[in-house]
């Protein structure tokens, strides 16, 4: 398989936090060149929730190593913002850090976009902490791309949003408690809108069981989906302890990235390349089917 992955969330690779402060330019480099040689051709830095000084600082800090390096400006295209407007409440929050969620605002959302230069292209947010889709409609009036993520949103706030221009849910099936109404929850609420709505899988079998992203992709179609790696710093490397922003994260023998003595997943661990060989090897899908999941649609999405 001829690779040219797009990966539209990624945290850190080899060895290297996208969101962590300071981190220079020759480890972002190194980072890149690492996902480069495993078929990457471009991917969004996703820079997660913190104190708005810190994540304005590390957009900045990726733009300025754009700026340096003409190769790193090749490759990330753009920032993924995942956070600050999200939901606080325990299980959607998932591994973000509750006390550096805000209520979304006009006033810090320009300073996150201000921070990226242009290159901010997606923001997720909680639909339901943005009241009347204020921020949704001014982000995507920017020319953001906006996803729900993170979020328990009715299914009223998830078509309001819609309507206000939200076009992506992020990584389906995760952001979420593991105990939920087995009904009305927010995985059927967002597969509910599918006719409005792009979605974007982690395929590492651990944040999704197979059987269940296959039945996932069936629903919503291939030409919605879209596989992303929300790789962090381990990604690449071997089992043992990593970092993403201020957390501690383990990744045992099963290449799973937790909070260590936990089972709450935090990031992932897996590469675009084992990513598409688990649509490939474990769920069936075709060279074509695969490409158009990892290639064609990330990069229709953000362009």
């Amino acid at each position: 398989m001829t690779a040219n992955y797009i990966d539209l969330q990624v945290n850190g690779f080899a060895g290297v936090d996208f969101n962590a402060d300071g981190v220079s330019t020759p480890d972002i480099r190194r980072a890149c060149e690492a996902m480069k040689l495993g078929g990457v051709s471009s991917f969004l830095a996703t820079i997660t929730t913190e104190f708005l000084p810190n994540m304005c600082g590390r957009i900045r800090r990726i733009i300025d190593a754009r700026n340096e390096d003409s190769f790193i400006a090749s490759i990330i295209t753009g920032i993924h913002v995942e956070g600050p407007f999200i939901s606080p409440i325990h299980g959607y929050v998932g591994a973000h850090p509750v006390d550096g969620v805000v209520i979304p605002n006009i006033e810090d959302a320009a300073k996150l976009i201000n921070a990226g230069d242009g290159l901010v292209k997606l923001i997720t947010l909680a639909p339901e902490c943005d009241e009347n889709s204020t921020i949704t409609r001014y982000l995507v009036n920017a020319g953001i791309r906006v996803a729900a993520g993170h979020t328990d949103a009715s299914i009223d706030q998830l078509k309001a949003a819609c309507d206000a221009g939200l076009s992506l849910f992020s990584h389906l099936g995760n952001g979420c408690p593991a105990t939920m109404h087995r009904h009305d929850n927010i995985v059927q609420r967002a597969l509910s809108l599918r006719n409005y709505l792009q979605y974007t899988f982690i395929t590492d079998g651990a944040h999704i069981p197979f059987f269940a992203l296959r039945n996932y992709i069936d629903l919503v179609g291939i030409d919605r989906a879209i596989i992303v790696t929300d790789a962090m710093s381990a990604a690449g490397l071997g089992p043992g302890r990593y970092r993403i922003g201020r957390m501690e994260v383990e990744v045992g023998e099963d290449q799973v990235a937790r909070q260590p003595g936990s089972t709450l997943l935090a990031g992932a661990a897996v590469t675009m390349q084992q990513a598409a060989e688990n649509l490939k090897e474990k769920l069936g899908f075709s060279h074509e089917e695969i490409q158009e999941m990892t290639s064609v649609n990330p990069e229709k999405y953000v362009n």
